[in-house]
């Protein structure tokens, strides 16, 4: 599994990628975030979203049904991306219990209040945040 800027992707398999996946946001992704390259293929993407000083928001996870099996294992570089960003707190707004439950087990805590209401509103789920530090 390799993690790199999607703005260093192969414009082919980007192209691809988003042609199989149109429910990811392709300008952003390609802006802003990151691409998961499995055997060769890009499996998944990622935004890393500085938000407030130390604090960054993962947005727009995103791993194809073939490779979800990977997904606590891309959470843990993601979170290991982060620490070398010097992040102290991630935080992940979710809307799977799925997600949830990964979540939870990879030591994330559940926010009681909404984080980033007024730049990010966002109607349904539930707020999680991983201290990196």
């Amino acid at each position: 599994m390799k993690i790199m800027v999607a703005k260093e992707a192969s414009y082919v398999q980007l192209e691809g990628f988003f042609r199989k996946n149109r429910n990811v946001d392709k300008q952003s992704v390609y802006h802003n975030g990151y691409v998961v390259e499995i055997k060769g293929e890009i499996e998944g993407c990622f935004i890393l979203d500085q938000v407030e000083n130390d604090n960054f928001w993962l947005k727009q996870l995103y791993i194809t049904q073939s490779e979800a099996g990977r997904l606590p294992f891309l959470l843990e570089a993601i979170l290991t991306l982060a620490k070398q960003r010097k992040a102290k707190s991630v935080y992940v707004h979710s809307h799977q219990p799925v997600v949830d439950i990964l979540l939870e087990a990879l030591q994330f805590h559940p926010q009681k209040e909404k984080m980033f209401e007024d730049k990010y509103p966002v109607t349904k789920g539930s707020w999680w945040a991983y201290n990196v530090s």
